[in-house]
Formats: structure tokens, C-alpha cells, sequence
């Protein structure tokens, strides 16, 4: 089993920058991938970026040049770095990850901006 715990969401303005974090811990030994999603209201859920074991990342292409994802091993934490935030990147973001077989979710953290 895998826990993951999100933080760093908020309420900002347009073009303003937030970093969130994701911090794993149980079974961590068997992830080969992490990443952050997010859901708009009355949207599908999508991916955002993603990471592997071997720091290969993808990322959606309305976020490309906006967004960066990194993680730190030593303190088991994956961070979604977001500047210039638009307003239609406000929905829940949620951490995941993925060990081949299963795939964890955090709760979710809202990210809102305003216009």
C-alpha cells in the first residue's frame, strides 16, 4: 500500500505561481511512476505531468512551458511547480501513483484562479 498526501493548493490570481507537493509513504520501494491530475467541475479527469523511477516526464500540452514536475527522494515527496497560472486551470489536483499493478490517489487539493 501506498499513502499519498497533497498540499499546496490555494486561491490565486492569474498569472501568479503555486508549487504543490505530494508526500508518499508506506510501500514506497514499488513505485515506478508518479504524477499529478486534476478535475474541473463537470470535467473528466486528465493528466497533468507525470515522472518516472528514471525522471522521465510527460506533461499535457496545455500545460508544456508552465508546469515542471520534480520529485526528491530523500524525503519521498514529487512537486508540481505551476507558474502562470490561467483560470482555466482551476479544478481539484490529485497525486498518484503507480506500481505497475495499482495505482494510489491522494484526497485532492483545490486550486483556484481568479481572473
Amino acid at each position: 500500500q501506498v499513502q499519498l498526501v497533497e498540499s499546496g493548493g490555494g486561491l490565486v490570481q492569474a498569472g501568479s505561481s503555486l508549487r504543490l507537493s505530494c508526500a508518499a509513504s508506506g510501500s514506497i520501494f514499488s513505485i515506478n511512476a508518479m504524477g499529478w491530475c486534476r478535475q474541473a467541475p463537470g470535467k473528466q479527469r486528465e493528466l497533468v505531468a507525470a515522472i518516472t523511477s528514471s525522471d522521465s516526464t510527460n506533461y499535457a500540452d496545455s500545460v508544456k512551458g508552465r508546469f515542471t514536475i520534480s520529485r526528491d527522494n530523500a524525503k519521498n515527496t514529487v512537486y508540481l511547480q505551476m507558474n502562470s497560472l490561467k483560470p482555466e486551470d482551476t479544478a481539484v489536483y490529485y497525486c498518484n501513483a503507480s506500481d505497475g499493478l495499482f495505482h494510489y490517489w491522494g484526497q485532492g487539493t483545490q486550486v483556484t484562479v481568479s481572473s
